[in-house]
C-alpha cells in the first residue's frame, strides 16, 4: 500500500539543526522548483543580519531559523547552487545579496516573479501582495511585516507569516510561468534576469559611491574629494558594520568635501560631526583621505558627469514618444518602466544614434523601432475609439 506525500500546506517545519536542514535540502533537490524568502534585520547594521529563510517545494513549506545555534547553513547554499533547481524569489535582489554574503555565490539558476509580472504586463514593480491576490486568491497577513525577526523564539504565528511568503509563492510561479510561456515570452524574462546573475550587481565599490551622491558641478577637485570622503565612509561604515547615513550623513558628506578640513577642530565645525568623531579614529581616517585626495595631481581626478551636450529635448516630441510608449505597453502588456525610462525617452528625441536597451532585443521589436520610426517622420499617432493607433509603414 502506498503512502500519500503530505499536504502541500501542512504546518511548515521550523528548522532548527544542521542535520534536519540537510534533509530538507535533500528532497528539495528532487524538486524543479524551489520558492525562497529571507527576513533579515538591517535598521542598525550595515550588512544585513539573516534571520530566518523560507524554503517551499511542491509539498512542503520549512521555515529555517538561521540564529539557531551550531547551524551551518552549507546544505543550503548546496541547494542555491544547484543547477537543476530554480529558485524562485519575489524582489529578488536583497534576498540574494545576503547569500552572496553568506556562500560568495549568487542562487542559480534565478526567477525573479516581481520581474516576470512586469513582462506579464502587472505593471511596474508589482508588490507581493498584489499577485497574491491576482494568481493565487489569497491575502496576506500583514501583522508581522515589522516584527523583531531578531528576537527568540519565534512565535507561532511569526513562523506562519513566514511561510506565506513562499507558500502562494508556488502559485505565482507557476501561474507566471504557464502565461509567460503561453505567450513566448521566457526568453524576455531571461534577458531581465541577466544582471540578477553578476555578483558585482550586489557588492557596492567604495570608489564608486560618490556618484550616488549626485554633486551638481564640474568642479574637479571637489568632485576628486567627495569621491574620497564618499569611499571613505563606505569602507569605515562595513568596518563597525553600522548604515552609513549613520555614520555621515549625505549632506554632512558634501559640507566635508567642500570645505576640506585639515584639523579635527576644523571638521568638527561640520554639521552632523561631533567633537569626539573627529578627534578619534573615524575622524583620523576621514582627515587622512581628505588630505590624500589633496594631494592628487588634476590628471587623476575624477571627470565631472557626462554632459550630453546638444539642445535640450523637444518637450513636444519626448510626449509623443511617452504616448507611443504607454501604447506599445498597453498592446503588448507589459509594464512601460521595462521597454524604457524618461531618461531613455529623453535620449530618443535629442540624439541620433543613442545606445540604449530600448533599442536592443525584444525591446526593439516592442517600442524602439516604432520610436524611430514616429522621429523619423515614418510613423503617427491617431485616436481609434479608445485606443491610441499607429498610421503608416514603421
Amino acid at each position: 500500500m502506498s503512502r500519500r506525500p503530505p499536504a502541500p500546506d501542512s504546518v511548515p517545519a521550523l528548522i532548527t539543526t544542521t542535520a534536519d536542514l540537510a534533509a530538507l535540502c535533500e528532497r528539495l533537490r528532487h524538486e524543479t522548483f524551489v520558492t525562497v524568502d529571507t527576513e533579515f534585520m538591517r535598521e542598525r547594521t550595515y550588512w544585513p543580519e539573516l534571520c530566518v529563510v523560507q524554503l517551499g517545494g511542491e509539498q512542503e513549506v520549512a521555515v529555517v531559523d538561521a540564529l539557531a545555534p551550531d547551524l551551518d547553513l552549507a546544505p543550503l547554499g548546496a541547494l542555491l547552487a544547484d543547477r537543476k533547481v530554480v529558485k524562485v524569489f519575489h524582489a529578488a535582489r536583497q534576498d540574494i545579496e545576503i547569500f552572496l554574503l553568506k556562500s560568495d555565490a549568487v542562487p542559480t539558476p534565478l526567477f525573479d516573479t516581481q520581474v516576470a509580472a512586469m513582462v506579464a504586463g502587472f505593471g511596474d514593480q508589482v508588490s507581493y501582495d498584489q499577485l497574491c491576490r491576482a494568481l493565487a486568491g489569497a491575502q496576506i497577513d500583514k501583522a508581522h511585516r515589522f516584527s523583531d525577526w531578531a528576537a527568540r523564539p519565534l512565535s507561532p504565528s511569526q513562523i506562519a507569516y513566514a511561510a506565506a511568503d513562499v507558500t502562494h509563492l508556488r502559485k505565482i510561479y507557476t501561474a507566471l510561468r504557464n502565461r509567460l510561456e503561453r505567450e513566448g515570452r521566457m526568453e524576455w524574462v531571461a534577458q531581465e534576469m541577466a544582471v540578477l546573475d553578476q555578483p558585482a550587481t550586489y557588492r557596492v565599490d567604495p570608489e564608486t559611491a560618490w556618484e550616488r551622491l549626485k554633486a551638481r558641478t564640474g568642479n574637479r577637485r571637489f568632485l576628486g574629494l567627495l569621491r574620497a570622503v564618499a569611499a571613505w565612509r563606505e569602507r569605515e561604515a562595513q568596518r563597525i558594520n553600522i548604515p552609513r547615513q549613520r555614520l555621515v550623513k549625505d549632506e554632512t558628506l558634501l559640507e566635508v568635501a567642500a570645505t576640506g578640513p585639515e584639523t579635527p577642530a576644523d571638521l568638527a565645525r561640520a554639521r552632523g560631526i561631533s567633537e569626539g568623531f573627529a578627534k578619534g579614529r573615524s575622524g583620523a581616517g576621514l582627515l587622512a583621505a581628505i588630505q590624500a585626495a589633496k594631494a592628487l595631481p588634476d590628471s587623476d581626478l575624477p571627470e565631472a558627469p557626462r554632459d550630453r551636450g546638444g539642445p535640450s529635448p523637444s518637450p513636444a516630441l519626448v510626449a509623443l514618444l511617452k504616448v507611443l510608449l504607454a501604447a506599445k505597453s498597453e498592446e503588448h502588456e507589459v509594464a512601460p518602466k521595462l521597454l524604457a525610462s524618461s531618461d531613455d525617452l529623453d535620449r530618443l528625441a535629442t540624439e541620433a544614434h543613442p545606445d540604449l536597451p530600448a533599442l536592443r532585443g525584444w525591446r526593439r521589436e516592442v517600442f524602439g523601432e516604432s520610436a524611430l520610426a514616429l522621429k523619423a517622420g515614418r510613423l503617427a499617432l491617431g485616436v481609434d475609439g479608445r485606443r491610441v493607433k499607429l498610421i503608416g509603414a514603421e
